[in-house]
This record gives C-alpha cells, structure tokens and sequence, in this order.
C-alpha cells in the first residue's frame, strides 16, 4: 500500500506570497475606509485646488500651484503614512488584531512591511490623482524625477517610523487625538501651504529640521526651482527615518 499524497502540501505559504497577501489587504482596508479617504485624498485635493484659485496666501513670484504642488505631495504622504497609520494601526493594537496576527504564521516584521508597502501603494495612487489636478491648474514642474522619488521613499519612511511609533506606545484614543493634531500644526508650521519665510528667523531654523518641512522644501526645490538634489533635506528625511523606524522596532507594543 503506497503513502498517500496530498495537495497543497500542508505548512505555510512561502514568505513572499504571505507579504504579498497581507499587502493587498492592507491596502484594501486603507482604501474602503471613508474616514481615511477624507485624510488622504480628499482634503489634499481640496487643498491644492483652493489654495492655487482663491488668493488668499502670498506664495511669491509665480503661479500659486508651482508652490503649492510640492507642498500638497509632501501632505499627501505624510496623512497617508504618518496619520492614518497610526490611527488605523493604533486600533487594531487595541481590539487584539495585532496580537493575533503576531501568533500567525506572518513574522511580525513581514506584517510591518505589509503595511508600510500597503502605504506606497496608497501614495502612489495619490501623486497620480494631485499629479493630474496640479496640471489641470497650470502646474509647470521641473527638476530631478529621481530626486523626487528619493525625498518620497525617504519621507515615507520618516513618517511610517513616527506614526508606527506613536501607534505601538499610545492608547489608540490618545493616537487618535495626537495624529491629527499633529497633522494640523504640520499643516500650518511645515511649509505645506504657508511659506517658511513668513516665520521668524529662529522659528524657521527650528521648522526646518522637521520632516515635513524637509520633505515640503525638498519637492519644492527640486520642481519649483530646477534643483538636481537636495542633500540637506534627503539627510534630515534619512535622520528622521533612521529614528523612527528604530524606535518604532524597538519600543512598540502588541498589546
């Protein structure tokens, strides 16, 4: 009597096509939820379309949107990686999510580059969508694409680090308050919309070392004003990255 043969062969499923699962359903998550639409999409675009027909802050010499474009990028993925993250994460820390995916055959650290790539997707789709509505308003860019694709991966990075760090260490109510205040002052002080000249000399030096305003100044160096590569604002973006993610390894909590 021969052994019997069975298929599929019982054991988990290769590493890849388990990161590529959890991928695909992260991003589905972050795609139907109405609220976190609203965060990156929506308010973004509403955003860059008021702000470059509607005078209502004084962006210097040129057309509103060339200013205003870069700034809406770099907003774009700090909601998407910073703020919903953390709030989505944050959650699902405090409902158990976390902790039963952490007992399933996906490492920890596989789930975490689900959601962080579950991110890029989500971006992606974003530059695409402002990208679109930038040159429908007149947007006339410059510049390095390669330079623009390394302050994104960096930003995100800085970003993904924080908003994991503030998800694994805070009570989901507590990140939920903090994501979006942060969100906002960020908005206001990190260049987004409001240029950085409008603050006081010491203000300014101290804003500059934000990530937000790295990633803001970066874009806008690079496709406002034709620069090749801004190394002093990749390097705050890899300093912040460095930080973030390594903090967010070694203090978040599953539970």
């Amino acid at each position: 009597m021969s052994a019997g043969t069975y298929a599929p062969k019982p054991g988990a499923a290769p590493l890849g096509r388990m990161i590529g699962a959890q991928t695909a359903l992260e991003t589905r998550m972050l795609l139907r939820n109405g609220e976190q639409l609203l965060l990156t999409v929506i308010i973004p675009s509403l955003l860059l379309v008021l702000f470059s027909t509607v005078d209502i802050i004084d962006t210097g010499k040129g057309k509103s949107v060339d200013f205003l474009a870069p700034g809406i990028l770099a907003l774009a993925a700090m909601s998407t990686a910073f703020t919903g993250q953390a709030i989505a994460t944050g959650f699902e820390r405090r409902y158990g999510v976390l902790k039963r995916l952490g007992a399933s055959p996906l490492p920890r650290w596989a789930l975490m580059t689900s959601k962080t790539l579950a991110v890029l997707v989500t971006e992606v789709l974003q530059v695409v969508l402002l990208t679109v509505i930038a040159f429908a308003l007149g947007w006339s860019p410059h510049g390095n694409p390669l330079a623009v694709l390394l302050l994104l991966v960096l930003g995100t990075a800085a970003f993904s680090g924080l908003g994991l760090l503030m998800a694994g260490t805070l009570k989901a109510e507590a990140t939920l308050a903090a994501a979006n205040l942060v969100f906002l002052l960020l908005l206001v002080a990190g260049g987004v919309i409001v240029p950085m000249d409008k603050f006081p000399g010491g203000v300014q030096s101290v804003l500059d070392l934000l990530p937000i305003s790295a990633l803001s100044g970066g874009l806008r160096d690079v496709l406002q004003e034709g620069a090749s590569m801004p190394w002093g604002n990749l390097a705050i973006l890899a300093v912040w990255a460095v930080l973030g993610l390594g903090s967010a390894a070694k203090f978040f909590r599953w539970e």
